[in-house]
């Protein structure tokens, strides 16, 4: 049996000449306003998701990153401490 999807509806008070602007964009795209504002919005939340989760790269960058992973820099002092603690904290359990 097919599940039906689930829709929300959302609201909002815009000015007259938004909705104008809005409508006379979705005619020159041949699409109903409700179409082309979803279509907009849509795009508009997945732009700033991945603004927020996507970390971008220089080639640099990129090539010094991919250098640490294959050639790490031997642990610090303070870092060998940390494992140690860790080690004896593990083994206490």
């Amino acid at each position: 049996m097919p599940s039906a999807t689930s829709t929300a509806r959302l609201e909002a008070r815009i000015s007259t000449e938004l909705h104008a602007m809005l409508k006379r964009a979705a005619e020159i795209q041949g699409r109903t306003m409700t179409d082309f504002v979803i279509s907009a919005v849509q795009e508009a939340a997945q732009r700033a998701i991945e603004q927020a989760e996507v970390i971008r790269l220089s080639q640099a960058d990129s090539q010094r990153f991919a250098e640490a992973l294959l050639s790490p820099p031997p642990p610090s002092p303070s870092l060998e401490r940390a494992f140690e603690r860790r080690r004896r904290l593990v083994a206490a359990e």
